[in-house]
């Protein structure tokens, strides 16, 4: 079984790398930008089949260590 856990800063925390990001698409020539927020993806195998076990898992390792919930969000997809 395969699984995506996405990490991204809360809204409203600051995002120095994101608007680093920001600042060099525009130097660039990118137009129309307006706002860059980064974030982390992790693309996990699991050795397990129950769905529900491989999430609640995914959940406990976000949590411990693949973020920061003070001030990040995390989202899991398990396909």
């Amino acid at each position: 079984m395969k699984a995506r856990v996405t990490v991204t800063l809360k809204n409203g925390v600051l995002d120095p790398q994101g608007k680093a990001i920001e600042g060099a698409l525009k130097s660039l020539g990118v137009d129309g930008i307006s706002g860059v927020r980064q974030g982390k993806v992790f693309d996990i195998e699991l050795e397990t089949g129950d769905k529900a076990k491989a999430e609640e898992a995914l959940k406990a390792a976000c949590e411990k260590l693949l973020a920061n919930t003070v001030i990040e969000n995390y989202r899991v997809e398990i396909a």
